[in-house]
């Protein structure tokens, strides 16, 4: 029999692999261990630099050569433009590498369009951008200058303006996950949530670091609550589901599991909880 700690540990590495075929993508990456936060996020002169050249020949590697094509084309317009029109020609393109699932490249383009045209609302989208790179990419490079971005972002955002809830949110996730003491990024999620109870990004980083620091009885209530007053989505059901399994209820993991299949309807995501739902039946 596995012992709690173990089965925690099998639970939580499962929670990694699944984030992507989540369809959801509001949520953040979960909390860094202790001996982790101060290696995540290297100073400005010790991070490496992932220019957007790069970041684009990389992406273009992973999808079809048609589509490659087409972004050779949109980039060399996207050079050759000026002012309004190479801002909005950024957008286009972050959002083309968005559909693709490519996050890095189109987090940087977001940056691009946010350092012409500083606005709130351009720093907040790249800084969200940058966290679902971060969360998304295993390049041990490519992750640290993600987390790095989004602080960046979030802190432009947040000089334009202090009050704003999307900003505040992305900067307590940025800081938990390695950019300062976690206990203060948790913090100003914790304030979000008094100002907005109903702010679904910041309840659901709340409750998944709830599941990483082993508060399940935390976890469940804020899933709960999640799901009946503000957004059921399926990785709401997973998280919740996750939450009670290392609690030992399996009767209620398995009915969470099979709500979070039904909702996302993923293949990948269906095979991998029909299994799960085999083992806590046994």
């Amino acid at each position: 029999m596995k012992s709690p700690r173990t089965t925690q540990i099998v639970i939580i590495a499962g929670i990694v692999l699944l984030v992507g075929f989540l369809f959801s993508q509001d949520i953040k990456g979960l909390v860094k261990p202790k001996e982790d936060a101060a290696s995540a996020m290297p100073t400005e002169a010790q991070a490496p630099v992932l220019s957007l050249l790069e970041a684009s020949a990389t992406a273009k590697n992973l999808i079809s050569n048609a589509a490659a094509k087409e972004f050779t084309s949109l980039e060399t317009a996207y050079q050759k433009a000026s002012g309004e029109e190479k801002i909005s020609q950024a957008k286009v393109l972050a959002q083309k590498w968005d559909d693709l699932e490519q996050a890095i490249p189109s987090a940087l383009y977001l940056e691009e369009a946010a350092n012409a045209q500083s606005s709130l609302e351009n720093w907040v989208k790249a800084g969200d951008r940058f966290l679902k790179a971060f969360d998304n990419t295993q390049d041990s490079i490519a992750k640290p200058i993600m987390l790095q971005k989004a602080n960046h972002a979030f802190g432009e955002a947040i000089a334009i303006d202090s009050t704003n809830l999307d900003a505040k949110t992305g900067m307590g996730v940025v800081i938990v996950n390695g950019a300062g003491a976690p206990m203060e990024g948790i913090a100003m999620l914790l304030d979000v949530v008094k100002k907005d109870p109903k702010n679904f990004k910041a309840n659901m980083n709340l409750g998944m670091f709830a599941i990483k620091s082993g508060q399940f009885d935390k976890a469940i209530t804020r899933f709960e609550d999640i799901i009946k007053n503000i957004k059921a989505t399926p990785d709401s059901y997973f998280y919740l589901a996750t939450a009670y399994e290392n609690l030992g209820k399996n009767k209620e993991a398995i009915d969470a599991y099979l709500q979070s299949k039904k909702l996302a309807a993923n293949p990948t995501l269906s095979s991998f909880i029909d299994k799960k739902v085999a083992e806590l039946k046994k």
